[in-house]
């Protein structure tokens, strides 16, 4: 049971680790924007426009807001796949839909009820850059799921007499 838990775990740190920092890079990219300065706009997200005057400060806690959502995205679907078996065997798809919810979660929910407090506006190429920011996302949350909580449970059901 304790070496399920670490599985589980790992899956969920692994997943939202890999795919927060990676997301960090992936809107450096679309808006030819420094890092540091996209990760000023993550804690914009508490801290309003003010955020930019911070300087590494604010960098510092975007960062680690990032690192934080982006376990609790991985964390809510490593959830959900343990209850949802299909969500394991159809990973790829499973992590594609997922990254389509987490984009309208985050940019028609979390963002407008930010200390930003506005709604997106994207053009059509913007608006295709960030989905695939978020597809990316959803597909590695998927893979560390899969590969971290599905291979143990295919071990117990191995060792499991039929």
């Amino acid at each position: 049971m304790q070496q399920k838990n670490r599985e589980i775990l790992s899956a969920i740190l692994l997943g939202g680790i890999v795919a927060a920092t990676l997301d960090i890079g992936a809107a450096s990219l679309i808006t030819g924007r420094s890092p540091v300065r996209i990760m000023q706009a993550i804690a914009g997200g508490l801290l309003g426009k003010a955020t930019f005057d911070g300087g590494v400060g604010t960098a510092i806690l975007g960062a680690v807001l990032q690192e934080i959502m982006g376990i609790l995205i991985a964390a809510i679907y490593v959830v959900f796949s343990k209850t949802i078996p299909g969500l394991l065997r159809h990973w790829i798809s499973s992590g594609l839909t997922y990254g389509v919810i987490i984009f309208f979660v985050m940019n028609y929910a979390v963002v407008p009820l930010s200390a930003y407090k506005s709604a997106p506006h994207f053009t059509t190429l913007k608006f295709a850059e960030n989905m695939a920011a978020m597809l990316l996302f959803g597909l590695i949350v998927a893979f560390f799921a899969r590969r971290l909580v599905s291979a143990p449970l295919a071990q117990e059901r191995a060792a499991t007499p039929a």
